[in-house]
This record gives C-alpha cells, sequence and structure tokens, in this order.
C-alpha cells in the first residue's frame, strides 16, 4: 500500500512557475513509476509527465514538452514536477500517481495509487 500527497499548489501568473511536490510513503517507492496527470474542469483526466522506476527514463505530454520537468528524489519518498512558462491553458488540479509497470506509463491504467490532488491555478 502507497499513500501520496500532493503539495506545492496555487496560484501564478501567466509565464511563471511552480513546483510540485508528491510525498509517498512506504519502504519500496524506488520501485514504483510514477506519473503526474492533471484534470480541468469538464474535461477528462490527462496525462502530464511520467518517470519510470526501472532506469528514470521520462516522458511527456507535448503539451507540457519543454516546459515541465519531472524528477525524484528515492532519499525522500518524493516526485517533484517543475512547471515553468505557465500557461493559461495549465489550470487543473494536478494529480500524482504511482505504479509497478515500466510500460504504458501515459495511461491511467498503469498506476495502482493516486494522491488527492492539488489545484493550479494561472492568472493572465
Amino acid at each position: 500500500q502507497v499513500q501520496l500527497v500532493e503539495s506545492g499548489g496555487g496560484l501564478v501568473q501567466a509565464g511563471g512557475s511552480l513546483r510540485l511536490s508528491c510525498a509517498a510513503s512506504g519502504r519500496t517507492f524506488r520501485s514504483y513509476s510514477m506519473g503526474w496527470f492533471r484534470q480541468a474542469p469538464g474535461k477528462e483526466r490527462e496525462f502530464v509527465a511520467a518517470i519510470r522506476w526501472s532506469d528514470g527514463s521520462t516522458y511527456y505530454a507535448d503539451s507540457v514538452k519543454g516546459r515541465f520537468t519531472i524528477s525524484r528524489d528515492n532519499a525522500k519518498n518524493t516526485v517533484y514536477l517543475q512547471m515553468n512558462n505557465l500557461k493559461p491553458e495549465d489550470p487543473a488540479v494536478y494529480y500524482c500517481a504511482a505504479g509497478h509497470k515500466v510500460f504504458g506509463l501515459r495511461y491511467r491504467t498503469a498506476y495502482d495509487y493516486w494522491g488527492p490532488g492539488t489545484q493550479v491555478t494561472v492568472s493572465s
């Protein structure tokens, strides 16, 4: 069982930056692939970024590539999402997720555990 808690959301101006954190419980964090998803009102939850546990490979949605960076600190049981140059289309509730899979990390079905989410708001 893994429990995830996101933090770092808030209000930022367009063009600004935020760093989201996701703290995980448990002693086997390093064996979980981690993902970030987001959901805006009235829309489906969509993939943002992922990092594979086995080799650290990272994956990004086209909409955030070059602006967002996912990273992890296994010693702190934490995964991060650095978000730069935030745009008006980025506001959403951001969720982190954990799963043992090493493929299909762009899909929600790859993950077994989800955090409650953190709100990101961008003002223009």
